[in-house]
């Protein structure tokens, strides 16, 4: 017995992300659960020359943490570790997941400004890819951030904030796992607030152009676009004084439930194995969706549910250059022989000042692409990737692309200095991998 418990140590495990899309064969899987115990399995990979990675959920498309060398998995070191109400802040270990975080938060009458669309990842690994989610005037989970521990490749923890270590606070916010590993983040929160959301279809002509003034006119406006079709779903967030008043059971379970996630896997796998059928598929589905109006606390607002596997592709964009953008992609699909039976997600960001958010320095509109899990997808991306890219797109670091350190270094002003500081932090690329290598250079 003994003997087979120390092969199964040994054994190597093959890690893969949610997708399905990305693999990796770590030499070994710690789950350390302390800061001291990370800082001595970074400090042993080192000595033995293997890289380290720390891993959350497997949300990313990417293999930004994919490594052969010691696979990390931080979820032991979770939960709220303070709250400074005065300051209004909240400090939170990172293997916490966002739905744990947001719900914990909901508790003490606190919430976050923004979030994405979906709260299953880690608060280190959603922050560390660039995960956001649309508005006029806040931005992404990681512009939220008011201070971070981080374990370096000696070892050491380094405290990072605007006044402790700027230059390291200004990039390892969004550091992609290329600085260090995260331990803790200190967010800043505000009391719970009701948002009002008002779901509404719309002509895609119309949406785009009226693009500017309903995202001048809301707080959060995002819309999604049916490929094959000129039809859109739009989707208005905005602060109420409340009473809650949720979507009725019956309405959000056809509507969250049975069109977003039963019926969608349903139609997909048809459309899978039918390609020929997804336009008329995708006509019937679009039109599927009613005009529908609810309150409540942020996340229950800002998240939905998310079943039904895929792989994506998102780019941020200027934000003037998105209608152009986005119109242009709708012609390439228009006259291609393409079938894409999953809609195209457009949503906003101000600009903030993170070194390498998309968002860095420039208002952002996204364009998100996605095809259903184990369908053919390299034909419509490379295409939209060709759009993107014209329109001086940045890619999602947590989504698919081809982009490489000579062309997202044209991209980023403050690429160098990301890169200078990564010298500095990890020479050896002790946490290092063949996805940071492409991106950011050896």
């Amino acid at each position: 017995m003994a003997t087979g418990t120390a092969a199964q140590k040994h054994r190597r495990t093959t890690w893969h992300n949610w997708a399905g899309n990305i693999t990796a064969t770590p030499a070994r899987v710690v789950s350390p659960a302390s800061v001291g115990e990370l800082q001595e399995a970074v400090r042993r990979a080192a000595e033995e020359g293997l890289r380290v990675k720390a891993v959350g959920t497997g949300h990313s498309f990417t293999a930004a943490a994919a490594t052969d060398g010691v696979l990390v998995r931080p979820q032991a070191l979770a939960g709220i570790l303070s709250v400074d109400r005065a300051a209004g802040t909240v400090t939170v270990a990172a293997g916490t997941a966002l739905k744990d975080l947001n719900r914990a938060l909901a508790d003490q009458g606190l919430s976050l400004t923004n979030m994405g669309d979906i709260m299953e990842q880690t608060v280190s690994g959603a922050t560390s890819t660039g995960t956001h989610g649309t508005g006029r005037d806040s931005a992404s989970i990681a512009a939220q951030i008011r201070g971070l521990e981080l374990v370096t490749a000696d070892g050491r923890v380094l405290a990072c904030s605007e006044k402790e270590n700027p230059e390291v606070f200004a990039a390892a916010r969004l550091g992609i796992g290329a600085l260090g590993i995260v331990t803790a983040i200190t967010f800043a929160v505000e009391p719970l607030f009701f948002l009002t959301a008002r779901e509404e279809p719309m002509a895609f002509d119309r949406v785009t152009a009226e693009f500017d003034q309903h995202v001048a006119e809301n707080e959060h406006f995002e819309f999604y676009w049916f490929p094959h079709t000129g039809n859109c779903n739009t989707k208005r967030n905005n602060r109420s004084q409340g009473p809650a008043a949720p979507p009725g059971a019956v309405s959000a379970w056809v509507e969250d439930e049975l069109l977003s996630n039963g019926v969608f896997q349903a139609v997909n796998s048809l459309g899978r194995a039918v390609p020929a059928a997804v336009p008329a598929i995708a006509r019937v589905a679009s039109r599927a969706l009613s005009a529908r109006t609810y309150t409540d606390i942020p996340y229950k607002v800002f998240t939905s549910p998310r079943r039904v596997r895929f792989v994506e592709m998102e780019y941020a964009l200027p934000r003037e250059r998105l209608v152009e953008a986005l119109r242009e992609l709708k012609a390439m699909v228009d006259r291609s022989p393409l079938r894409i039976s999953f809609p195209v997600e457009v949503r906003t960001a101000p600009a903030d000042d993170i070194t390498l958010s998309t968002a860095s320095g420039r208002e952002s509109a996204y364009i998100a692409v996605h095809m259903y899990k184990g369908t053919p997808y390299q034909a419509y991306f490379t295409a939209a990737e060709r759009i993107f890219t014209a329109h001086g797109g940045r890619p999602h670091w947590g989504k698919v692309h081809t982009r490489d350190a000579e062309y997202l270094a044209g991209v980023y002003p403050r690429f160098g200095e990301f890169t200078a500081l990564r010298d500095r932090l990890d020479p050896d690329r002790v946490f290092g991998n063949d996805y940071l290598r492409r991106v950011l250079g050896a």
